[in-house]
């Protein structure tokens, strides 16, 4: 893959019929904000042409950040040495790029991915974007975004507002920012022990890294593996994993995440008495009340499940008992645990020397995982124009363990997994995935089809 980078400029918010806003405010991080990835995250979206002008694109660009100020904001320190986003309008990176050749086959995870948004590591800026124009006239939008300033369903919210502004739409949703709601209670709760799970003791300075998380060595190349699961499978694999006295039917999630546990786990050939865990991001949007959080407020609102279990009872035990660890893990992250959270992280006593677990600078997970769901996100609604996207995929993350689900370019309920391996466990693992889940009947369905897809297609006539 050619890319030309054409262009490259910092684009400020436009305020239409109104004045422009101070450039002195300090937005403070909230408690979900501090304890999130410290790193940009970067997203991908093919459109077919015809597609608007890259002006025009622009111009809802810049509609859209007089709404949300804080991409083209910076994280800075104020006064009393707390990070907090500087809202100064300083921009946002906007990069125009093109190719002369066709775009071909994207469907697969590559390296090529890299070349189709502006690099993840040194940004200042808190958002970039770019668009690359092929000579088939596809259009691939490159976005990152720092995470500290917005989880995925927050990105998601905001892109489909720019994409309303690019058409002249009333811009919507809006972005809730009241941070009241996290006001810790008096007296605090601690109803839960954060430590080991949100928060982790810090390490001391070896002089090397800067006291920061251990660099992995890694033997093997890791790969991303890209597993496409159809709506039929995925109903079977459902009833299956809920056949075993469960209460009520577990959900698609559970189940297919279940599937995956086990099968990378099988894969990595762990020793029986081994703990294995896995990181699943819960959205307190649906969880928190008294006060609830709307659905269109803008920041980060995600805790984690962590269901653990012993490698040997994983993979002895049926589906059903990895489904029910998940399910249990997930539904006690509920709004006592989402307050317990804020009471505990803001206490001096408590915080007294502990950094945040989340850490993208391991490439190797094992023997663990980390499941992030964005199967409710409206990633597929954001239309600048031309349509919706025909390809929406995370950009090459090549994190062992570091796992995405997504809604399928397929529609009809399919998903995509986005798995990354080490190399030489890929063909076992596809083998695996189709083949180790019990029960399930036979039967023949068709698959739709993709033009170019190549990847792991899962259909119940070959279990």
């Amino acid at each position: 893959m050619k890319i030309k980078k054409e262009s490259s400029r910092l684009v400020q918010p436009i305020y239409e019929g109104s004045s422009s806003p101070t450039t002195n405010v300090f937005m403070p991080l909230s408690p979900f904000d501090t304890v999130t990835f410290d790193a940009h995250v970067a997203f991908i979206y093919v459109y077919k042409p015809p597609n608007p002008s890259n002006k025009l694109i622009e111009l809802g660009l810049r509609r859209v950040l007089a709404e949300y100020r804080e991409w083209a904001g910076r994280l800075v320190h104020d006064r009393e040495g707390n990070r907090c986003i500087l809202l100064n309008d300083a921009g946002v990176l906007f990069v125009e790029a093109s190719s002369d050749h066709p775009l071909g086959r994207i469907d697969q995870p590559s390296p090529n991915y890299l070349q189709l948004h502006p690099p993840l590591e040194g940004a200042e800026e808190l958002a970039q974007v770019q668009l690359t124009r092929f000579s088939c006239g596809s259009l691939v939008l490159g976005l990152t975004t720092h995470h500290v300033v917005a989880d995925g369903f927050s990105i998601s919210n905001f892109l489909v507002s720019w994409g309303k502004a690019t058409r002249s739409l009333p811009i919507r949703p809006l972005p809730f920012r009241d941070r009241s709601i996290f006001l810790p209670r008096n007296p605090p709760k601690f109803q839960f022990d954060h430590c080991g799970w949100e928060y982790m003791k810090a390490r001391p300075s070896n002089g090397v890294n800067g006291g920061g998380s251990a660099v992995d060595v890694t033997v093997a190349p890791i790969v991303v593996h890209k597993a496409y699961f159809p709506s039929q499978f995925l109903q079977q694999l459902k009833a299956k994993a809920s056949s075993h006295g469960a209460a009520k039917p577990y959900t698609t999630f559970e189940s297919l995440t279940a599937h995956i546990w086990r099968s990378v786990t099988r894969v990595r050939r762990l020793c029986g008495s081994e703990t294995t865990q896995i990181r699943i991001s819960v959205n307190g949007r649906t969880r928190m009340s008294n006060p609830k959080a709307p659905m269109d407020y803008f920041g980060n609102l995600v805790l984690w499940a962590f269901p653990r279990s012993k490698a040997a009872d994983l993979l002895n035990q049926p589906l059903s008992h990895a489904s029910r660890l998940i399910h249990d893990a997930i539904a006690g992250v509920n709004n006592d645990y989402f307050r317990s959270f804020i009471d505990f992280s803001s206490s001096e006593t408590k915080m007294q020397g502990l950094v945040p677990t989340a850490d993208m600078n391991k490439k190797v997970l094992c023997p663990n995982l980390e499941v992030d769901s964005w199967l409710r996100f409206p990633f597929y609604d954001v239309d600048f124009g031309g349509g919706c996207p025909y390809v929406f995929t995370p950009s090459y993350f090549p994190e062992e363990g570091m796992i995405f689900i997504v809604p399928s370019i397929m529609g009809n309920g399919d998903i995509d997994a986005f798995i990354p391996l080490f190399q030489e466990d890929v063909d076992a693992f596809r083998r695996i995935l189709i083949t180790k889940v019990e029960g399930l009947k036979s039967s023949s369905f068709p698959i739709k089809r993709h033009k170019g897809l190549a990847c792991t297609l899962l259909s119940s006539s070959k279990l």
